[in-house]
């Protein structure tokens, strides 16, 4: 089983500058690549395979113009080629848009480290090529901190590490083989129903509040919304004509706002993982969710900015992942099966239920929690298609 672990860096200025760099001409490899496949493709030509893009590079980078290149590992950039031709072809594949070319200012700086060159301790990793000196003060430039201590396991095969700035902090990715662990389920199966009300609502009765209704969620909310409202200000205050002047304090106000939307970011996620855990760690032999028309949702304007918070593309995602582990089985129910609307009781769909409708009341007699009675249906439908 191969897992991907992600770990913070903490590097200094020396090192910083190195990414930067490396980052840099990460993207300059990428967008000469795709330069030169859209250029052949325009003259009618065959698309240019990987390996001979590279020979290309290689005499680009030992010309006078471009010799900055040489203080850059050869692996960063031949990475670089390979995923823009892996993206031109997947395009014509149908598998994704045109790849466009990455902008300085948009893009996520990143780039690729050499999987058998990357080397891990306990407390720091060894990038490639930040200092070719063979003294020791000098090799010590290579070693970068890490963040959290033995996150990473050392002396195994990595896979694909990648080194990524999110705007205020850098971090490292891997893929790492584990061996496979088989758990022992239990024989029931659990019924999840989300939403905004609350995140999410179990058939055994156990229910998730919503995060973003929390004073804590809220109080950050209102800093950002200050915040936003303040850069606005600044800008208008200080435009000269038609364009606008960034000064120091609108960099410093930008840089607070970024660190507030990550603490938010943050504490969502992080309040969306423990839920799942929660969730897969009682071992049920499946789980069984509804698949949301999200896109759909988001098109409501008094419902989009909630249902955007809430993270519901996240949770399957991680939900998934976590099964996988695991062993259990999730099963996705028909975007079209009436969770809702179905009496858990009679089996009967009460067509004209409103949303504003919080309690389901049935002919039958049946009065229950709306929002319960589908996770119990999602159950039901869940037995049916467990293997």
């Amino acid at each position: 089983m191969v897992k991907a672990i992600k770990v913070m860096l903490i590097p200094n200025n020396v090192q910083k500058t190195k990414m930067f760099q490396y980052a840099g001409a990460s993207r300059f490899a990428y967008n000469w690549a795709l330069a030169r496949e859209k250029e052949s493709y325009e003259k009618g030509g065959k698309f240019i395979s990987d390996p001979e893009l590279r020979k290309e590079f290689t005499k680009l980078r030992h010309s006078d113009e471009y010799a900055w290149l040489l203080n850059i590992s050869n692996n960063v950039t031949k990475q670089a080629i390979k995923d823009a031709c892996t993206a031109y072809k997947n395009f014509f594949r149908g598998l994704q848009k045109f790849p466009r070319f990455k902008s300085r200012k948009r893009s996520m700086p990143k780039f690729y480290q050499d999987n058998v060159k990357i080397r891990f301790s306990n407390t720091h990793v060894k990038l490639e090529g930040f200092s070719s000196s063979r003294k020791a003060n000098k090799q010590k430039k290579n070693w970068v901190r890490l963040a959290e201590h033995g996150r990473i396991p050392t002396d195994v095969k990595y896979m694909n590490p990648r080194i990524s700035f999110d705007g205020l902090n850098w971090w490292i990715s891997v893929c790492v083989e584990f061996p496979d662990c088989k758990e022992t389920l239990n024989d029931d199966g659990v019924g999840i129903d989300l939403g905004i009300k609350d995140l999410a609502v179990c058939s055994d009765a156990v229910k998730y509040k919503n995060i973003n209704k929390s004073q804590k969620v809220k109080k950050l909310e209102k800093q950002k919304r200050r915040l936003q409202r303040s850069i606005s200000r600044s800008y208008e205050k200080n435009k000269k004509g038609e364009s606008y002047c960034k000064t120091n304090n609108v960099i410093k106000k930008e840089k607070l706002l970024l660190k507030r939307n990550h603490r938010l970011t943050n504490i969502r996620k992080n309040y969306l993982n423990q839920t799942i855990s929660g969730i897969v760690n009682r071992k049920p032999r499946f789980i069984c969710i509804e698949d949301l028309n999200v896109s759909g949702m988001m098109k409501n304007r008094h419902l989009s900015k909630a249902v955007q918070e809430q993270g519901f593309f996240w949770f399957r995602k991680q939900l998934g992942y976590k099964c996988n582990d695991k062993g259990i089985q999730l099963i996705v129910a028909d975007r079209f099966y009436p969770s809702s609307k179905l009496c858990s009781c009679c089996g009967n769909i009460k067509k004209d239920l409103k949303l504003s409708d919080r309690v389901y009341r049935c002919e039958c007699g049946n009065m229950v929690d709306r929002d319960f009675q589908a996770s119990i249906n999602l159950k039901a439908y869940g037995e049916r298609f467990a293997s």
